[in-house]
């Protein structure tokens, strides 16, 4: 573990340079642009839709009886817009996620590749198409668990595990195929992503922890999370695109180690 804890070192280091501060201000402007106006047209029908599904299989009846059980009366009152939120979080979570493969991973290979690593010889194995297919499939996947797993979070201790858990198996997916994409061939990208599997994970697990910090906002208090929830939304975008650029670094700097060895190592032989 010690190549993951020396990519840690450089990328909290690359994280405050003045280019890696600015990165985040493309993405969130352009996440924001987009959710406020699908929150503008879409959030009244989004709640009149849910309403429906509520009324039409009995969810109602069922939600108040275990929200009672739990001792979450009060929550039945607002069950309707707080389930809209957290199937909206996660969308504007992707959305971030994929701004940042578009927008910042680029310049963080820049950044990382030309400072640190000049002779690396870059192959071109991956591609935009193949970044944002890798993602929407991996978000596919993730979309599922979290909405079979929405009751978790009437216990918030077992909602932030999970969100560590699946946060940090796609960011792992992403970033390491993002990060490898313009240096790697299609083999080495593969070879590695396969052969260093449970480091990425690993950093993709401490990784997504941070990234559960903004879930923090929604579980603290879900009357003024619904509320504030246009300002809640943005603040909780920002803070994604920070902790999504700094996790960009170190996954840039550890892949592209990881690369370096290899490829000295194959020349050996």
């Amino acid at each position: 573990m010690k190549a993951v804890l020396n990519a840690y070192g450089r990328a909290l280091l690359s994280q405050f340079h003045g280019k890696m501060l600015l990165l985040s201000v493309a993405p969130s402007l352009l996440s924001l642009a987009v959710w406020a106006a699908a929150l503008y047209f879409g959030w009244q029908p989004l709640l009149d839709w849910m309403q429906g599904i509520f009324i039409e299989h009995e969810l109602y009846h069922y939600s108040s009886s275990w929200l009672a059980q739990l001792g979450l009366t009060a929550v039945k009152t607002i069950i309707v817009p707080l389930a809209a939120i957290l199937a909206v979080v996660p969308l504007m979570i992707l959305t971030a996620l994929i701004f940042i493969g578009v927008a910042a991973m680029p310049a963080i290979v820049r950044h990382v590749g030309g400072r640190h690593y000049p002779q690396l010889e870059m192959k071109k194995g991956g591609s935009l198409a193949g970044s944002v297919g890798v993602a929407l499939c991996g978000f596919a996947i993730f979309a599922v668990v979290w909405v079979a797993t929405l009751p978790l979070y009437a216990f918030p201790p077992a909602a932030l595990a999970l969100q560590v858990f699946l946060w940090g198996w796609l960011t792992a997916r992403v970033m390491a195929y993002d990060a490898l994409s313009d240096y790697a061939s299609a083999e080495e990208l593969a070879q590695l992503r396969r052969e260093h599997r449970w480091r990425l994970i690993a950093i993709g697990i401490v990784s997504g922890a941070a990234g559960a910090v903004p879930g923090v906002v929604w579980l603290a208090g879900t009357a003024i999370a619904i509320v504030m929830f246009p300002f809640l939304a943005a603040i909780s975008i920002w803070l994604y695109v920070l902790i999504f650029i700094f996790t960009g670094l170190w996954f840039q700097y550890y892949c592209l180690e990881a690369l370096a060895k290899q490829r000295s190592l194959t020349k050996g032989e």
